[in-house]
């Protein structure tokens, strides 16, 4: 059983870092400057962090095969907007820029092989 479920979780984070490297690709298209995949830190990940022009800017991936389960960038609730949130604070003291660091969270959302990017997704969520 215990195996079972590892291969599951193990297949589940290969499909996301899949996801990820598509919509790392995509935002290249669309102008960005990838800085960060899978930035890490005691309050949680961020999938991307991107420059656009002025803007740092901070990617949640979300990924769906099919709209079963809801669509992908509705998983992206006020729980999760706050962890994007608090691990985005973090990078930036981390990285010694202040609050006045022009930034913004975005989603992307993959379905199947449809991609929707949501710039200003949600606003910080202290």
């Amino acid at each position: 059983f215990l195996q079972n479920k590892r291969k599951l979780y193990l297949n589940k984070r290969k499909t996301g870092q899949e996801q990820e490297v598509k919509a790392a690709c995509f935002l290249k298209t669309q102008g960005y400057q990838i800085l960060e995949r899978n930035y890490r830190c005691k309050k949680g990940e961020i999938d991307l962090i991107a420059r656009e022009g002025q803007y740092l800017v901070f990617v949640e991936v979300k990924y769906r095969s099919t709209n079963e389960s809801g669509l992908p960038e509705e998983a992206v609730d006020l729980r999760k907007q706050r962890q994007i949130s608090r691990v985005a604070a973090w990078y930036l003291t981390e990285k010694g820029l202040d609050i006045y660091t022009p930034c913004r969270f975005d989603v992307v959302a993959i379905e199947g092989e449809e991609i929707r990017l949501y710039r200003d997704a949600f606003l910080y969520q202290g």
